[in-house]
Formats: structure tokens, sequence, C-alpha cells
């Protein structure tokens, strides 16, 4: 995970917990453990064995983000 985790660094990303629980935000580090992600000037850190699944924010065909989001 902490591999591929790294791919989406910068970008602006959907993370998902087991517990379900959902993060939104743009990536800024990943270390061996943790993810760090800024969500409108806030920092989050994520434990890595916490997340199920990490999925760059969906956009429309303008490059807008998208405003509902379904899974």
């Amino acid at each position: 995970m902490l591999e591929l985790a790294k791919r989406f660094i910068g970008k602006e990303c959907i993370i998902y917990s087991f517990n379900g629980t959902q993060y939104t935000g743009a990536i800024t580090e990943v270390s061996d453990n943790a993810i760090l992600i800024d969500n409108n000037g806030q920092t989050e850190a994520i434990n890595l064995a916490f997340i199920v699944r990490i999925r760059e924010y969906p956009k429309d065909k303008k490059g807008k983000k998208k405003s509902v989001v379904l899974d």
C-alpha cells in the first residue's frame, strides 16, 4: 500500500478506511505507516493499516470536481 499511495502525492483523493469513514483531500506526504492529507488548510494523518482504498477525486468533462460521488 505504501508504494501505491506514493503515486497519489499531490493529487486530490478520496481515502476509504475500514470503518466506512471517507477522507477527502490532497495527499501531501506518505511515510512508512501514515499518509498526510491537506483538506482546505487542515492537515490530517491517516494510518496506512486502516486504509482500504485510495481513489483520485472524479472530475467531469470540463475538469471540475464532481459534486456528487456515488460508490
